[in-house]
């Protein structure tokens, strides 16, 4: 006989389907988060700005080291926006909350986030290098233009290739440490929910490059701002992506 009281089956990453409409409402949402506590949002954001600067001057290990601790930064962010959420008052420490809980699944997914990125850079990578390489072999007049096809085709790669990996990335976190999902699993979720929703995100991406257009023109500083009211817009889709499904 099944022992009482019956556990609560696992959640599957069941997601739903929202209108485009929603994008902008993720914005808002996110807005609101960061008036709620904008002093402490801000030294969230300085001290994470202050991480990645840091690493960057790390050669190889750096950009690596930047992949690996972006599901736990991010964690510790939206668990943040989840405390405001429930009207709760969050420190600056909850930025770190992601190494107190689920580590394990989260820095495993970061070990796959930093793989999947390592990949993509290497064959980025080779076929630019290749074209330079063939352009270079060439000595005639079209040698410049091989090697600029080169660069391009590979930019081009690099970039149809990560929309795939930013969207398995995308809800992961949220749904490791709101929804205990495996790290996999959270990224197949993640994949198949923005996959669902590939409107309403194509709505979001440009409002998002429109805003951070405006956020580098004081210097960057708009990204003390940006940073957080995307975060919050972060956790409002997953909300309404995941917990009305």
């Amino acid at each position: 006989m099944q022992a009482f009281p019956i556990p609560a089956p696992q959640f599957n990453g069941a997601s739903r389907r929202v209108g485009a409409g929603s994008a902008l409402n993720w914005l808002q949402q996110g807005w609101a988060m960061f008036i709620a506590r904008p002093g402490a949002w801000m030294a969230m954001t300085v001290i994470v700005i202050v991480i990645y600067v840091g690493l960057a001057t790390v050669p190889l290990i750096g950009p690596l080291a930047a992949h690996l601790l972006a599901p736990v930064l991010a964690a510790g962010m939206l668990i943040a926006c989840q405390k405001l959420a429930h009207e709760q008052d969050l420190a600056i420490s909850d930025l770190f909350a992601g190494f107190q809980q689920h580590t394990s699944a989260l820095l495993t997914l970061g070990v796959l986030y930093m793989l999947a990125m390592l990949a993509l850079a290497v064959l980025a990578m080779l076929l630019a290098g290749s074209g330079m390489a063939g352009a270079m072999i060439m000595h005639s007049p079209l040698a410049a233009g091989i090697a600029f096809g080169g660069v391009a085709l590979a930019g081009l790669l690099w970039l149809l290739l990560s929309v795939p990996i930013v969207m398995a990335i995308w809800f992961a976190p949220a749904l490791v440490v709101f929804n205990a999902m495996a790290p996999v699993d959270a990224l197949k979720a993640s994949f198949n929910a923005c996959l669902k929703n590939i409107l309403v995100f194509l709505v979001y991406a440009p409002l998002v490059m429109v805003l951070c257009f405006f956020a580098t023109l004081p210097v960057g500083l708009g990204f003390l701002v940006l940073g957080p009211v995307l975060a919050g817009s972060v956790y409002a889709s997953y909300r309404d992506i995941f917990l009305s499904a």
